[in-house]
């Protein structure tokens, strides 16, 4: 266990924020060769980018259990400190966060690389003030450095959520937790980057890259951002001060507070941390924490955790014994028993392991084998079951995994739907997989299945990451609460040419004609302040689209039914008015929005384009309305027309006998003048069964009877089968006809009949009006014929208002069915 001869070793010892990191990339790049410990495998890959864009990639390599870039040559490593390899010639070699020997878990690892790593020129330990005494004991030639922190580092109480200022990290302790408080950032400041541990390097690489570009203020992680990862922090908030430590509940260490807090600040720039909700619970500082904290007074660590990390290898045996030895210097304590070691135990009780491992060069592929991190956290017992499958396969036969358990084991893994622990269970079982093709010896082809490996982790890294940003951030919200405390007609909102309303490049919702309305995508919780930040902001456009309708031209206004469409918006209804021609309109309530001169201009355009529309097709029947209450039109003609323009210019003639009978030679020379038409069935003005003004009278009937209005045939169908009441149509058995050709159809059938004799209709007549025959019949009855026998059709009496109810056939009707049958 003694240290290598060495020419220099350093222990650069202080807070965080001291610059003893980035002191060690400079001295790594300073040398030959060099090489660096780290604690995590996203900070070995931050740093390898910094030093590949210094040196260039072909001199850089980088090792973790997962991943590993090897140019040949490489002359400086970034590694994990269980990566880090213990046989190779380097010029300088550093350690990182060496206090971690104190870890139970990983802490062996740390006690072994700062005892037996040495660079030939310079060796670097890295570390809190906490580890001096023990640099003393252990390292008793080292050269011990104190650095101080560049800023300070100051409590400011506790806040709640709503309340933490920007560029917050908020620390919590579990997967769950770190989600609940993402969701709330989500809900009230648009969302927070989450950083955790067990993310992948591109995962946590984009999440990192939203913070620090300003997408989200706030990040939320586990202790995991502790270790020296490099970001722009101003506040550290704990969600929680106590922490499941692999084998209980509890508080942190003041060191381990420190460690995280000091995060906040930057290299000259002051930092702050506190606790997340009251000055009271689980979440609140000590009076003495505080002060330790601030000024960086932690208690002085007593041991480390060691482990024999060159462990004999003659037999299983002898390997447990190597790894269950104690340390006899003091400041060293055995180490817990680690996962490893408990499934090498798993592992020794069984014969076939046994019988194979007889050899010191098989026991050490057993102990590589039991190396294999349980990076699913399944428990030894899980764990140990992969690591025996791993173990069968590199003993026998080639030595090697077959290439089809391993292919099909990726394959399984190769799905990216799934919610976010989903997507994290795949990527852990990912980097076990990763793991085992970075082994030489292991695989036929190492390569082609690392690189294989590596692109499905970072398939798995994008889709988490979509997962993340889809579930804790709202980007329409950040930019909105980026505004608060600014003046909010500042802010850039952009009205596409589809109707979108996007603030700063996001959709907050569309603008149709006038009306604001949410995109649907929103949460519920978001809808109202999305709603009052769009309205605080769109009154310059809703007044560039009142100009525009102003301008507009008549061909951008139409009907739709009851509502009146500006460029396919509605923007007013009619409602009934004094009378048939003089609907009230109502503007939408959209245009409640606008200035009051804006909106009266609006309405008076729409007014002006109702008169202009009403005005030419139905020029008859405003003349009708104007005559029908005009004093020098005669009163019984008034009598008549009232009705008249109050039915749309249409009416039933039984509906208006009494007032044709008072009727005189000069009334009636009157309404002949007027184009009226008094027909045998109906008394109408033929102008407005043109199709433009029937689909106007259509709707004016509809909005001064309160009823919807009626499906309108073609233009032209003089037949139809629609269903309900048509104006200027009448109804026989299943079809509707124009009044016009019903007048037509009984002038010519009253051509042809000679007084009070019987005739049998031409056949032929009912076909050039395009009417089938029991249409045709229908049009007889009502018109006032009766049938008789042989077919005989006579005139006895006046037209009827409605067909008379089905009769037994008589031999003359028979006759005419048997016609219109064709039989």
């Amino acid at each position: 266990m003694g240290a290598p001869d060495s020419s220099t070793v350093k222990a650069v010892l202080g807070p965080t924020n001291t610059g003893k990191t980035y002191l060690a990339i400079e001295r790594l790049c300073g040398h030959a060769s060099g090489m660096i410990g780290f604690p995590l495998r996203l900070l070995a890959r931050e740093v390898y980018d910094r030093v590949v864009a210094i040196k260039g990639p072909k001199e850089v390599g980088l090792i973790t259990g997962e991943e590993k870039i090897m140019p040949p040559g490489a002359r400086w490593l970034l590694c994990t400190a269980e990566s880090m390899p213990r046989d190779r010639d380097v010029a300088f070699a550093a350690l990182d966060e060496a206090q971690l020997g104190a870890d139970p878990e990983r802490g062996h690892i740390f006690t072994d690389r700062m005892l037996n790593v040495r660079g030939r020129e310079e060796t670097m330990i890295l570390g809190s003030e906490s580890l001096r005494p023990l640099v003393r004991a252990l390292v008793p030639d080292a050269e011990i450095i104190k650095r101080p922190r560049f800023s300070t580092l100051s409590y400011t109480g506790a806040k709640k959520l709503s309340r933490l200022p920007k560029r917050s990290a908020i620390v919590a302790f579990s997967a769950e937790e770190v989600y609940a408080v993402a969701e709330m950032l989500r809900r009230a400041r648009g969302g927070a980057a989450v950083v955790m541990g067990a993310l992948s390097p591109r995962t946590r690489n984009a999440q990192v890259a939203m913070y620090q570009a300003g997408e989200v203020d706030y990040l939320v992680a586990t202790d995991a951002i502790g270790m020296g990862l490099n970001m722009d922090i101003g506040h550290v908030a704990f969600a929680s001060l106590n922490k499941f430590d692999g084998r209980r509940q509890r508080r942190l260490t003041v060191a381990e507070m420190a460690q995280i807090a000091g995060r906040a600040g930057r290299h000259q720039k002051d930092g702050t941390f506190g606790s997340l909700g009251g000055e009271e619970g689980p979440a609140a500082f000590r009076p003495e924490e505080i002060e330790a904290i601030e000024e960086h007074r932690f208690p002085k660590l007593e041991h480390l955790y060691w482990r024999d990390g060159d462990p004999n290898l003659s037999s299983v045996d002898g390997l447990i014994a190597a790894l269950e030895a104690r340390p006899t210097e003091p400041g060293l304590r055995a180490a817990p028993e680690a996962v490893d070691l408990s499934v090498l135990k798993r592992l020794a009780d069984d014969p076939v392991v046994r019988d194979r491992a007889r050899h010191p060069a098989m026991v050490a592929r057993l102990w590589a084998a039991c190396g294999l991190p349980d990076f699913r956290k399944v428990g030894p017992d899980h764990h140990a079951r992969t690591v025996a499958r791993v173990f069968r396969h590199i003993s026998e036969n080639n030595g090697y995994i077959p290439v089809a358990w391993f292919a099909d084991e990726l394959a399984r893994l190769n799905r990216v739907e799934g919610d976010i622990d989903t997507l994290g269970g795949r990527i852990a079982a990912v980097r076990t997989w990763s793991y085992i093709a970075q082994r030489p010896d292991w695989l036929e082809d190492p390569a082609l299945w690392s690189a294989r490996a590596q692109a499905l982790e970072e398939k798995l890294s994008d889709a988490l990451h979509a997962r993340l940003t889809e579930r804790f951030v709202d980007r329409r919200t950040a930019v909105l609460m980026g505004e608060l405390g600014e003046d909010p007609a500042l802010l850039d909102v952009v009205v596409g040419d589809d109707g979108a309303v996007l603030v700063e490049d996001e959709t907050i919702g569309r603008l149709d004609g006038f009306a604001f309305t949410v995109d649907p995508t929103a949460r519920t919780g978001d809808r109202k302040r999305l709603l009052a930040a769009a309205e605080r902001r769109l009154p310059k456009e809703r007044a560039r689209r009142a100009a525009t309708l102003v301008a507009a031209p008549d061909t951008a206004f139409a009907f739709d039914a009851d509502a009146i469409r500006w460029a396919g918006q509605v923007v007013a209804r009619l409602l009934p008015g004094r009378s048939l021609i003089e609907p009230r309109i109502k503007g939408d309530a959209a245009l409640d929005a606008l200035s009051a001169i804006d909106r009266d201009q609006v309405l008076a355009r729409i007014e002006c384009w109702l008169t202009t529309t009403l005005d030419r097709p139905l020029a008859p029947l405003l003349a009708m309305t104007q005559s029908a209450s005009d004093l020098f039109t005669p009163a019984r003609v008034r009598a008549l027309l009232a009705p008249l323009a109050a039915s749309g210019g249409f009416a039933d003639r039984t509906a208006v006998d009494a007032a044709l009978n008072a009727l005189d030679a000069d009334d009636r020379r009157i309404l002949r003048q007027a184009g009226l038409t008094v027909g045998t069935l109906d008394v109408y003005d033929p102008r407005l069964l043109k199709p433009d003004a029937l689909r106007l009278i259509a709707v004016l009937i509809a909005v001064q009877t309160k009823s919807s209005c009626p499906t309108l045939p073609p233009p032209g169908a003089t037949v139809t089968a629609l269903t309900g009441t048509i104006p200027g149509y009448r109804t026989f058995g299943t079809k509707q006809v124009r009044i016009d050709l019903v007048e037509r159809v009984a002038r010519a059938l009253h051509n042809k009949r000679k007084a009070s004799a019987g005739f049998i209709p031409d056949p032929a007549l009912a076909t050039s009006f395009g009417i089938d025959p029991a249409t045709f019949t229908a049009i007889l009855r009502a018109c006032g014929f009766r049938a008789g026998l042989q077919g005989e059709w006579t005139w006895r009496s006046r037209p009827r208002v409605r067909p008379e109810p089905v009769k037994p056939k008589s031999p003359a009707f028979a006759a005419l069915e048997s016609w219109s049958t064709g039989g």
